[in-house]
């Protein structure tokens, strides 16, 4: 999920800019790490029951905050609430203990694992080795590392069933092998290494349902089981199919690809389908010619390098995208081109062929957030988290029309790119070839040109740039847009692009903020709105006032992960290296809040176990079940045995009385 950040980035972006060499010297390390003594009392509970609340509909205030008589987003059923309701739970004191390894959750609360890294995905799988011995076919039909976005996807008619779908980001190579990754001599990787870890990324569907007994479980021997992983065939659609800098050795047409990476956040479409996000792609592949990489822009603009993470260039060709001159269409030059972008599943039927939205950009996605209105006007808004790049749009041509709609609507429209003025204002500026200098003369070819190097198309019109621009969510009775802004600690790397700017405004940003976007009209479709800092994150003990922020409540930084339930509470999920001396001092481990968007008071209602990131949460469609992922925590969670070795894991968390979940 996290673009590296010194000091600050999640370790599993870390793990992925490391090279492999690097994480082959600190095996020993970690083996003793994972053998060693780290008994802790694992406890997810901290007290008794919390009091109910009432369900009184509000008046609406007075405010661009107010709950006004929108249509939803898609189908949802939103409920008003009193806003005292919306944080109706005691708050999760912080937990600044290293070695807390666990899931902690307000009193009246339970939290369990529910869905783990190895876990059968598929009908007949095997089950999860503690060794790690599976093999890559094995992983093919298991869950794979490094839980992310999810949607929960209901039935039709079966308000307690429904299927989940969980995006698996990046590797964890020293779990993910009983020994952590090899390599020989002269440097080639084991093919069936490699192969097990293309098999970790990617998606796994999965169907849930409560039993007889009023428990949660999975459904394990379920048709609609299915792993999507980084070489499952997938069709590329859009204005960039077919495209000469899509073609490769392998696909002439360019217009077939293999697999999915690096898969970040999500999003969920009106017609029921899920829209999963590519983000840190590039790391995997290289580029071994330095002039060749300077000069191309398809790579060199998205981070593409001389070295890759994992050295799959070894024994899988198509990542080893140093032009072939003696090959048809240069080898695999073009293979980096066909990641980074937005990538629509049908979760309810297996056999469906994956498509990358070509329209929709490419860059590094966080996460989609649709907003429609009554007449099915949508605008799709997207972050490309990394230091200094973008916030964007997209608008279908068409409007959405119930039963009637599908996947195409999102082959044509308009990308748009954020530019935030320094009086509030801000206008979404066209990503449209022959408009605003995306012409041949500027080095765009075409529109399939333009949306290969939308980062180059940003920049050429002026976009602003952002502090990591994140996950976004939609209020569902405003419509308003909130985006997180995760961090950005070191201005100094590029200061031309950059500088500090009145929606970026601190100059070492260490805890990050998150932003608000109204648009004109309440419309998604609109090309000018209004924003504001919503919140500046901080710890006001801290000398220096650059940190210090100005949260009303609880106490957080880097917020990563964002949603809005259906009451109109916003949860915040943080992403921060929990060992930085700044974050040590009074806010701890990663979390999870809740903000009332009005009052804008703010509650820490789950903490993490140590090492891990919180990302992804879902609900089902009363709100009594919650699932959050525990991605790459470092110590035994969720065995936390301080021995067996840990698993990125999907959380269920319930009321214990039944209810809904924050109430």
């Amino acid at each position: 999920m996290s673009h590296l950040e010194q000091g600050l980035g999640d370790r599993a972006e870390q793990s992925a800019r490391r090279t492999l060499q690097d994480m082959i010297h600190s095996r020993m390390g970690r083996r003793q790490m994972l053998g060693g003594s780290l008994g802790l009392a694992a406890t997810g509970l901290l007290g008794a029951s919390i009091a109910s609340c009432g369900q009184d509909t509000p008046k609406p205030a007075a405010t661009d905050m107010t709950r006004g008589k929108l249509t939803p987003n898609f189908s949802d059923t939103i409920s008003t609430l009193p806003s005292a309701a919306l944080l109706a739970f005691t708050s999760v004191p912080a937990i600044l203990d290293q070695t807390f390894d666990a899931v902690a959750v307000p009193p009246g609360y339970a939290a369990r694992p529910f869905f783990s890294w190895g876990d059968p995905v598929v009908a007949g799988a095997p089950s999860w080795q503690a060794d790690a011995s599976q093999t890559a076919d094995d992983q093919q039909l298991q869950a794979g590392q490094s839980h992310d976005g999810m949607v929960y996807f209901p039935m039709k008619d079966k308000p307690d069933r429904g299927l989940l779908a969980v995006n698996h980001e990046d590797l964890e190579p020293l779990t993910l092998h009983p020994s952590g990754p090899t390599i020989d001599s002269s440097g080639l990787r084991p093919l069936a290494e490699v192969r097990k870890e293309l098999a970790a990324l990617g998606v796994s569907i999965i169907e849930v349902r409560k039993n007889a007994a009023g428990a949660w479980e999975r459904v394990t021997d379920s048709p609609y089981g299915r792993r999507i992983t980084g070489t499952t065939p997938m069709d590329i659609t859009g204005p960039a199919a077919g495209h000469p800098s899509m073609r490769t050795l392998a696909d002439p047409e360019g217009r077939t690809v293999l697999g999915t990476l690096n898969n970040c956040a999500s999003g969920r479409t009106p017609w029921g389908t899920y829209l999963t996000c590519e983000e840190n792609f590039y790391n995997v592949f290289t580029n071994k010619d330095p002039t060749d990489l300077k000069a191309r822009r398809e790579h060199r603009r998205m981070g593409v390098k001389t070295t890759s993470s994992y050295a799959w260039e070894t024994v899988e060709e198509r990542f080893n995208v140093t032009p072939r001159l003696d090959l048809p269409e240069q080898g695999y030059v073009n293979e980096v081109n066909r990641f980074g972008w937005v990538v629509e599943i049908d979760p309810f039927d297996p056999l469906s062929v994956p498509k990358k939205r070509t329209a929709m950009g490419r860059f590094s996605h966080e996460n989609v957030a649709c907003s429609m209105t009554e007449d099915g006007r949508m605008g799709l808004y997207m972050g490309d988290d990394a230091r200094a790049e973008y916030i964007y749009k997209f608008v279908p041509r068409n409007q959405y029309q119930a039963g009637v709609t599908r996947g195409e609507l999102l082959d044509e429209g308009t990308l748009y790119v954020g530019v935030f003025n320094e009086d509030g204002s801000g206008e979404w500026v066209e990503l449209q070839h022959g408009r605003n200098g995306l012409t041949r003369v500027n080095g765009f070819k075409d529109q399939g040109d333009v949306l290969i190097n939308t980062r180059s198309a940003a920049d050429h019109v002026g976009a602003t740039p952002m502090d990591r621009p994140e996950w976004v969510a939609v209020n569902p009775f405003t419509r308003d847009v909130y985006v997180t802004l995760t961090n950005n600690s070191n201005r100094g790397l590029d200061p031309d692009r950059n500088a500090i700017n009145a929606a970026n405004p601190r100059p070492k940003n260490l805890f990050g903020h998150i932003m608000k976007i109204v648009e004109d009209a309440a419309d998604p479709t609109a090309k000018t709105f209004r924003w504001e800092i919503f919140v500046l994150a901080g710890d006001p003990s801290l000398e220096a006032s650059n940190l210090q922020g100005n949260i009303k409540g609880d106490l957080f930084g880097s917020p990563d992960g964002l949603w809005f339930d259906k009451f109109g509470r916003l949860w915040i999920q943080t992403d921060f290296d929990d060992s930085t001396p700044e974050y040590t001092k009074s806010i701890g481990l990663n979390m999870m809040l809740a903000a009332d968007p009005v009052g804008r008071e703010i509650r820490r209602f789950l903490v993490g176990p140590k090492g891990c990131e919180i990302t992804g949460v879902t609900s089902n469609p009363d709100s009594t079940v919650l699932f959050v992922n525990v991605q790459h925590p470092t110590l035994s969670y969720p065995a936390s045995d301080g021995v067996t070795r840990p698993r990125s894991t999907t959380v269920l968390i319930t009321r214990d009385d039944g209810g809904v979940i924050g109430t």
